[in-house]
């Protein structure tokens, strides 16, 4: 069986990343979205869940105000941006605490944390290597460069060459944007822009045409942004 799960979360942006977490993940069966710990409280008043994606600062009652209000408490990932409240997260016993932005890496370790004695799910994560796990070679002075497709921030075009940018090195190989774009891999990578490829899963903020890429603005142009919108795949 699946997990059945909820997010609680006034932030749109950090709740449609959950929600594209939970999709790809395979095994978690989204029931519902809330904006605050009203709604939500009143939701698991009348209905069973195994997990609970819950923020901790929010309009009105607070996630913690929430948890004193459960009786029977489903398992409980706290995602936030403070991790001041770590400390008290866990005197509540939850099952993992997220700091936002969060990366699909991450939200597996603490999906791994619900074990099937725990909750009554098929196997939690598949085995076989992730997508986000793939190798790219890159010819960069030279030299071949593996770099693999979880370390890559966002691809820029450079006239005749393109610049790929992770978090610690630049690499420029020669390259153009349209042979690229059928190299690469659609579901990690998505074009904003004419000059810019983002890895999807880096996303971190999506506001008044810039993506935020861990630290790095990068514009998106109107006609990509409905494509964007749907390869994060947000649900209503």
């Amino acid at each position: 069986m699946l997990i059945t799960a909820i997010i609680v979360e006034d932030q749109p942006m950090s709740a449609d990343i959950l929600k594209k977490f939970c999709e790809r993940s395979g095994n978690i069966r989204l029931l519902h979205h809330f904006p605050d710990a009203i709604a939500a409280g009143h939701f698991l008043q009348s209905n069973k869940v195994d997990l609970v994606f819950l923020d901790v600062e929010m309009p009105g009652p607070s996630g913690f105000d929430l948890l004193d209000q459960l009786s029977c408490k489903p398992h409980v990932i706290m995602t936030t941006a403070d991790t001041g409240y770590a400390f008290t997260a866990f005197e509540y016993h939850v099952t993992d605490y997220l700091k936002k932005p969060y990366t699909y890496q991450r939200f597996r370790e603490a999906i791994e944390k619900i074990t099937p004695a725990s909750a009554p799910i098929k196997a939690a994560i598949p085995a076989e290597k992730s997508p986000l796990e793939e190798d790219i070679f890159i010819r960069c002075n030279g030299q071949l460069v593996k770099l693999k497709s979880s370390e890559i921030l966002y691809i820029e075009s450079m006239g005749d060459y393109v610049r790929f940018v992770t978090k610690d090195k630049k690499y420029i190989t020669h390259n153009s944007m349209k042979k690229l774009l059928s190299q690469i891999n659609p579901d990690i990578f998505c074009q904003v822009h004419r000059s810019y490829i983002i890895n999807i899963d880096k996303l971190n903020d999506f506001r008044d045409n810039n993506a935020s890429i861990e630290g790095h603005l990068v514009p998106v142009s109107k006609s990509n942004k409905t494509k964007v919108l749907n390869q994060i795949r947000i649900l209503q």
